[in-house]
């Protein structure tokens, strides 16, 4: 992830600035297009968090993911309160970085809510993360997994 976030930093839930190289290295990241405004997004961010809690809470050892929110929202405090109110203790994109238009373009974001799954490189593991995850619930992890190249010892 040193490829797409380099020279950013991140912000966490409670807004604490946060070194993507650190918190995303050796990780699967899901790069989640979404928007406090957007009904879809409300109805499957709960799901996302009940993923990702459970990922990193329930499994032994911990699953090597992480999310990684990209706003769409009209304002920063629209994106803070979105956060507080809903997500999980996931990482964003600050709100004021124009980066995150390069991200859309990059990774063909064309509506939200959009959980794409990448590898460490950038590369698309799946644009489709929200579906898999409604469809297959935690076993699409495994999936997403070994389409990371990332040793890890884990099952689900």
């Amino acid at each position: 992830m040193v490829d797409v976030f380099s020279g950013r930093l991140l912000v966490s839930k409670d807004g604490r600035s946060v070194d993507p190289e650190e918190a995303l290295q050796n990780k699967v990241v899901g790069l989640y297009f979404s928007a406090g405004w957007c009904s879809p997004c409300r109805d499957f961010t709960p799901v996302l968090c009940d993923f990702y809690t459970e990922l990193l809470e329930e499994t032994q050892p911990t699953a090597p993911f992480e999310v990684v929110f990209i706003s769409s929202d009209h304002s920063a405090e629209e994106m803070a309160g979105y956060m507080r109110a809903m997500h999980g203790d996931w990482l964003a994109l600050p709100f004021h970085d124009p980066y995150k238009h390069d991200l859309k373009k990059k990774y063909n974001i064309t509506a939200i809510p959009k959980l794409v799954i990448v590898k460490q490189t950038g590369e698309v593991i799946t644009d489709k993360g929200r579906k898999q995850i409604r469809d297959k619930g935690l076993s699409c992890f495994r999936n997403w997994l070994e389409g990371a190249d990332i040793f890890q010892n884990f099952s689900s």
